[in-house]
């Protein structure tokens, strides 16, 4: 399989930046909380999602075209701005770990292979993390 993943991915914003690291990044559109707690058994017949809502946005500044999430530490879930293209091979997997500025500001997620680009659970620590729309927050390191 050919190790180019914009080739497999839509809703790019900017290819040329979105993979001037080697991989392609992924943009964060929502940040959601968790409400309610969802439901693990077993066997399944018991298994229930989590209630979500979207995290609020706000410009910092009226004339801003883009809003910015202020996430105080805590668990969210990062919704992409990307999905996985129609046509892509049924047995997919994008290997999507966290942007190393994402890291080094106390926030990660754990590195995943994905056949579709859900929501991913984002950790946020110490004080915060101011997080843009659009901004790069993962990266496809590889695809199995």
């Amino acid at each position: 399989m050919e190790a180019d993943p914009a080739r497999f991915v839509e809703g790019v914003i900017h290819e040329p930046t979105q993979t001037e690291t080697g991989g392609l990044d992924l943009t964060v559109t929502g940040v959601h909380e968790v409400t309610e707690p969802g439901r693990v058994d077993f066997g399944g017949g018991e298994l229930d999602p989590a209630d979500t809502e979207p995290h609020p946005s706000e410009k910092r500044d009226p004339e801003d075209d883009y809003e910015w999430w202020h996430l105080d530490a805590g668990q969210y879930l990062l919704e992409y701005n990307e999905s996985v293209a129609a046509g892509a091979p049924a047995d997919l997997q994008l290997v999507v770990q966290t942007r190393d500025e994402l890291l080094a500001r106390g926030a990660v997620h754990p590195t995943l292979r994905l056949d579709e680009l859900d929501r991913v659970p984002l950790s946020v620590g110490g004080a915060g993390l101011r997080l843009k729309q659009n901004a790069r927050v993962s990266t496809v390191v590889g695809i199995d």
